[in-house]
């Protein structure tokens, strides 16, 4: 480790300041590895937390080893030879004083780890065991050579850290052997208050990170992997008081921007729901007053609307839309995909003309003069209401005064594509105000900690005349029954989707599955017409395709599971799902919501193979008890996680460290309490403390 100079003028120490160069054993390769893990000082590297920890301390007799079990062993070196063969290995006979015997098998292996490994030598080693073709093994064991003078098997749990290529376990020691004892020298800044962390009974950051890296021996193994300890907590509060710092900053900040006053004096609203064939539910009601009033503030709205598939958001987007046009100023509305853009213009469009309103629909298909002309229509101010995908976004689009910015599926969208919609618009250096709207459930236990920016409205009934949907769980062993299932429906007029997934994470592999499975019901189906759909297609291919199902050219539409967000066809009532219990609640309850949007009895079948996990029978039994999709994610939390639940998609979503939203729940409000008196009473602590935790993420939220 490198020496730092002991006289007193220097400046103190700050880990955060120390970078891992510094660190014996840390060239430019290393280095570079540690990089690729956001690991660039010795306090990165002390907040990189183990994932697990085993139990070395016990040593087990070589003749008790069993296979599937990782073992903690020591024998004398019997031989050791380099084997030939299909893949060349170094193969060392380990045995104990009870006559057992055990392999270790090395297939990446130096000169010198030969050399070492003679006949005679102690070893001490750990791994998983396994039934190799002769007798029991353990691939590439940590081990060390033991001398006499080693005693003991440590005090301490080993722990395992998430790591990279070319980092072993035993190195991630070294370094944080090596942070630890740099840390006794000066500790990491303490950023919370320490009366909220008295008032909680936490650890200090530093006792709680020491512990973290080394845990004693005593130490519950369980308490740890479920991240119930102490010390977890202390580290997992710390990082949602900086998640709610973040995002009372960004509320503040978006506060004092000016945003159009929308008061509109409520004549095209008025004539919209009179020329409805529906009336509004109680829930849109309450929610289209609470964007209503929203809308007359002098700061942008910032609300996530949340509605279950079918609850009719589309209907409330459109009210908030009018009031914008009311009050002089344009609405835009941006949909992920084309067919989906194409779905909400038409929507609005048969609400709107009769009240003299024709709204305009820009998409990447629009070229040349067509293009030319919808551009000056949304410059002048002509296009009043524009609906459109990213090709809002590019450059050469103008609005004369945008003053309402409508989001669907928002987290489809990164956040840098939302915010530069959000910068069309506005007057004077203002923003618009914006709607964001999601048909992915989110709890509530989740909302509050990773939206707390946003105001929430839910749309928790749906629409009366709505049939429910039965579903049902088939095997696989029955899908001759489930092809003849599919016959009569579409021989009776209906239509039917068939979602093909694969438990490979490769698109590839699952597009080949779906164009055999359409190859086969082609087959198996001689007089329907079925088509195909996957994420292999251009997406003009895929929307033209999708275009044919919702006009009723296609009877049976085979796709991936891209359909999980898409176009409102009322004919189809016939959902078959393959391998669902590969996929999450809160897809199968999305995909699921592709049926059942008519006034015709729809089924979904769930075509499973057996034999199922006792996690994927649950999964099953839920989604086939409950239509609530609210109910539905709140169960997924449970089961999934955070992380899970939200998906890789959520781009726009917080990405937690230590924290788990479900398992820490308890500690949000006094986390969402230690936001509010640092920025009220230590404002300096702040910007330090969103750096430690979000670094260059903070603008996350935006919208």
């Amino acid at each position: 480790m490198t020496q730092l100079a002991p006289d007193s003028p220097d400046p103190p120490l700050r880990l955060d300041r120390v970078p891992v160069r510094s660190l014996n054993r840390v060239g430019p390769k290393v280095a570079e590895r540690l990089d690729k893990l956001g690991i660039r000082t010795v306090q990165d590297l002390l907040f990189h937390l183990p994932v697990r920890y085993q139990d070395r301390t016990r040593l087990t007799p070589i003749q008790d080893v069993q296979p599937g079990s990782e073992a903690l062993v020591e024998g004398e070196i019997l031989d050791a030879e380099i084997a030939s063969g299909r893949r060349r290995s170094l193969k060392v006979w380990l045995g104990d004083v009870a006559g057992a015997g055990l392999l270790l098998r090395f297939f990446h292996f130096s000169p010198q780890q030969v050399a070492s490994l003679k006949v005679g030598e102690r070893l001490r080693c750990y791994g998983e065991v396994r039934q190799g073709p002769q007798s029991l093994e353990i691939v590439h064991p940590e081990y060390r050579l033991q001398r006499a003078s080693d005693e003991g098997t440590g005090a301490r749990l080993t722990p395992i850290y998430p790591s990279t290529e070319g980092l072993q376990q035993s190195s991630w020691r070294g370094l944080t052997d090596q942070a630890l004892a740099l840390m006794e020298q000066a500790s990491p800044a303490e950023l919370l208050p320490a009366g909220i962390l008295a008032s909680l009974g936490l650890p200090s950051l530093t006792e709680a990170l020491a512990f973290l890296h080394r845990p004693p021996i005593e130490t519950s193994l369980q308490e740890l992997m479920d991240g119930r300890h102490p010390a977890f907590a202390r580290l997992a509060f710390e990082e949602l008081v900086a998640h709610q710092v973040s995002l009372r900053r960004m509320r503040l900040e978006q506060r004092g921007i000016a945003a159009p006053v929308l008061n509109g004096d409520g004549r095209l609203r008025r004539s919209l729901l009179a020329g409805l064939p529906f009336a509004l539910t109680a829930a849109q009601e309450r929610v289209v007053a609470e964007i209503a009033g929203d809308l007359t503030q002098t700061r942008p709205m910032q609300r996530l609307l949340q509605g279950d598939v079918g609850a009719g958001k589309t209907v409330v987007a459109a009210l908030a839309a009018l009031q914008a046009l009311e009050a002089g100023c344009q609405a835009a509305l941006m949909a992920p995909t084309e067919l989906l853009s194409e779905q909400h213009h038409r929507s609005l469009g048969g609400w709107v003309r009769s009240l003299g309103i024709e709204p305009l629909w820009l998409a990447g298909r629009h070229k040349g003069r067509e293009r030319e002309e919808r551009l000056e229509a949304i410059a002048s101010g002509a296009a009043r209401i524009v609906v459109g995908t990213h090709a809002l976004l590019q450059d050469d689009v103008a609005f004369r005064d945008l003053g309402l910015v409508i989001v669907d599926e928002q987290h489809r969208f990164g956040v840098h594509q939302r915010m530069k919609l959000r910068e069309k618009g506005g007057r004077d250096g203002g923003a618009p105000h914006q709607l964001i709207m999601t048909a992915t459930p989110i709890p509530r236990s989740l909302a509050m900690t990773l939206y707390a920016d946003l105001d929430l409205s839910v749309i928790d009934a749906l629409p009366p005349g709505r049939t429910p949907i039965t579903t049902r769980a088939v095997p696989d062993n029955r899908r001759d029954e489930v092809i003849e299932r599919v016959r009569l429906a579409c021989e009776a007029g209906r239509q039917a989707y068939w979602v093909c997934t694969l438990i490979e994470e490769s698109e590839a592999l699952e597009c080949q599955a779906a164009e055999e499975t359409a190859r086969q019901l082609s087959e198996r189906l001689p007089g329907q017409r079925v088509g195909l759909v996957h994420g292999r297609l251009k997406s003009q291919e895929r929307d033209a395709l999708m275009a044919e199902f919702a006009a009723g050219t296609l009877d049976l539409l085979v796709a991936t599971t891209v359909i999980e967000v898409g176009v409102d066809v009322p004919n189809a009532s016939l959902m078959i799902i393959e391998n669902p219990e590969r996929l999450g609640l809160a897809q199968l309850h999305q995909l699921r919501g592709r049926v059942g949007r008519g006034s015709v009895e729809s089924h979904c079948l769930l075509l499973y193979h057996a034999p199922l996990s006792l996690v994927a029978k649950e999964r099953l039994g839920i989604i086939r008890g409950s239509v609530s999709g609210f109910e539905i994610a709140e169960r997924d939390l449970a089961i999934r996680g955070a992380g899970e639940v939200l998906g890789t998609r959520q781009t726009g979503a917080i990405q937690f460290r230590i924290a788990d939203p479900l398992r820490d729940q308890p500690l949000v409000p006094a986390a969402q309490r230690a936001a509010d008196r640092i920025l009220s009473q230590h404002p300096e602590l702040a910007t330090p403390l969103v750096a430690r935790w979000l670094g260059e993420r903070e603008h996350y939220g935006q919208v």
